[in-house]
């Protein structure tokens, strides 16, 4: 801890100097780069908890927080803070996860630069409160003290909710529902729960045995999880309702059949999704043949053609295998332009991925069935599409190649259709997506059956998909309580 001197003098003076910002953001200390991109060890070491009360104490405690506007969860963010700097980092975890049950993962993957932190007033003239490093710290140290945060649920209700997906939707809504006294039970169709944060999101970003953590915290509010599980194949929606006696259903399944070029040498061997390279690696850890019997091919040179999280994400996973050489990172728009998070970015420039900006694949070339080299043509930026950002435009005669054994990519995804078309009354629309009657509770056509996250809005992020997660949770909750008996 800190020295601290509690004089009234000496604490009028820090707060000013905290709202001038004379006090600087506490930096996080992380991997070295040359170590890190040899590992699969996570690259952030998180605060201390000298650290995590120096950089707490940084609050002003507004009278009107304007970070919990940001907040898509709806965390009391001045309040937890206030604990940490207090250094009753138990309380602070008890006030997270009366709205949180997945604090750190949120603390990990949620872009609190976009959000919470966008809205903190000590910003205006400095660096904002890292509000997602001291959620993370305070999950981490309740964790690793093995102190359970006392878990609070009303009195059973005796209704019974179904949840098709264990990924950030399902798990966001499962968690509240349980606290309101409801049975809850989610359906997943891989082995593993957790969806896209168990197979999508990196070991070195969402260690595993985080995530095992936050999932145990969901079992123990009484959450039952059912694995191999395929809503659609095994059981139908009507059958859930009609022959289970579930209330009601909420469909969270995300979106996970990725979305590819068109071009010429897709189906060459040497080419991936990213859905099914960091499947592969994250779920079935390829790295780690022969231990486990499901090895990536021994590439030197990756392309990584795409620029959001998960090509990020794909990318500096594929630096970490043994074999890797090299890791390009194809971009039609420049890095300005870029939608992956800016320190995923950093990191990937500090780790030696090779980025190439403003270039556009048109072929996969190759040789004897294998990737050798991909052809791309140069862009240059016109004026913004509907995105906000300047849309690429092909420059004439402006081909070039770019050696490489492997490309995967990584452009998005789109739904599974096995649920809605394995359903009566489950309207989507053109592109498969699940459509709201009521978007304000998430409400599908079907009366009693509610859905959110990438099923509904398309790929989107880990914290939105929670937000959708719960809202129908309280969609939900009104729904079966008034239920006719």
């Amino acid at each position: 801890m800190p020295d601290r001197d509690n004089s009234p003098n000496i604490r009028l003076k820090m707060k000013k100097d905290l709202h001038q910002n004379k006090v600087p953001r506490t930096p996080v200390p992380e991997q070295n780069p040359e170590e890190r991109r040899k590992n699969f060890h996570e690259v952030s070491l998180g605060y201390t908890p000298a650290m995590a009360q120096l950089e707490a104490s940084r609050c002003i405690q507004c009278k009107k927080p304007k970070c919990m506007i940001g907040c898509p969860v709806r965390v009391n963010i001045p309040e937890f803070i206030k604990k940490v700097a207090e250094g009753d980092f138990f309380a602070a975890a008890r006030i997270i996860k009366e709205t949180n049950s997945l604090p750190a993962v949120t603390g990990r993957v949620c872009p609190q630069e976009d959000q919470c932190e966008k809205h903190c007033v000590i910003g205006i003239k400095g660096e904002p409160l890292a509000i997602g490093k001291l959620e993370r710290f305070v999950a981490d140290y309740e964790r690793l003290h093995q102190k359970e945060t006392a878990i609070e649920t009303d009195p059973p209700t005796g209704k019974k909710i179904a949840i098709i997906g264990a990924g950030p939707a399902g798990l966001a809504a499962a968690g509240d529902l349980a606290k309101w006294g409801h049975e809850v039970v989610i359906f997943e169709a891989l082995h593993k729960p957790g969806g896209v944060l168990f197979y999508g999101i990196p070991e070195f970003r969402l260690p595993k045995e985080i995530l095992e953590a936050e999932l145990d915290y969901l079992k123990r509010l009484g959450i039952e999880i059912k694995v191999n599980y395929v809503i659609g194949k095994i059981k139908t929606l009507d059958e859930l309702m009609e022959r289970d006696g579930f209330n009601a259903i909420f469909i969270g399944t995300g979106a996970g059949l990725p979305y590819f070029l068109g071009i010429s040498g897709e189906n060459l061997n040497g080419v991936y999704s990213a859905n099914e390279f960091l499947t592969r690696i994250n779920l079935m850890h390829a790295w780690e043949f022969p231990v486990f019997d499901t090895p990536i091919h021994h590439h030197k040179t990756f392309a990584v053609i795409g620029g959001g999280n998960t090509a990020l994400d794909a990318a500096r996973t594929a630096l970490r295998l043994p074999t890797t050489e090299k890791v390009l990172l194809v971009y039609r728009r420049s890095r300005e332009e870029l939608p992956a998070r800016l320190e995923e970015i950093e990191h990937a420039e500090a780790e030696g991925i090779e980025f190439h900006y403003l270039a556009n694949p048109i072929e996969i070339k190759g040789a004897n069935g294998w990737v050798s080299e991909i052809i791309c043509q140069k862009m240059q930026l016109g004026e913004p599409d509907a995105s906000g950002r300047r849309r690429p435009q092909p420059v004439a005669n402006s081909a070039f190649a770019l050696k490489t054994d492997a490309v995967i990519i990584a452009l998005g995804s789109g739904v599974n259709p096995l649920i809605a078309k394995s359903s009566t009354g489950l309207k989507t629309d053109s592109h498969g997506h699940i459509e709201l009657v009521d978007p304000s509770i998430n409400l599908t056509s079907r009366p009693g059956v509610f859905a959110g996250g990438d099923i509904v809005t398309g790929a989107a992020t880990v914290i939105s998909a929670m937000e959708a997660g719960k809202k129908a949770a309280e969609g939900i909750h009104h729904y079966v309580m008034n239920l006719e008996l």
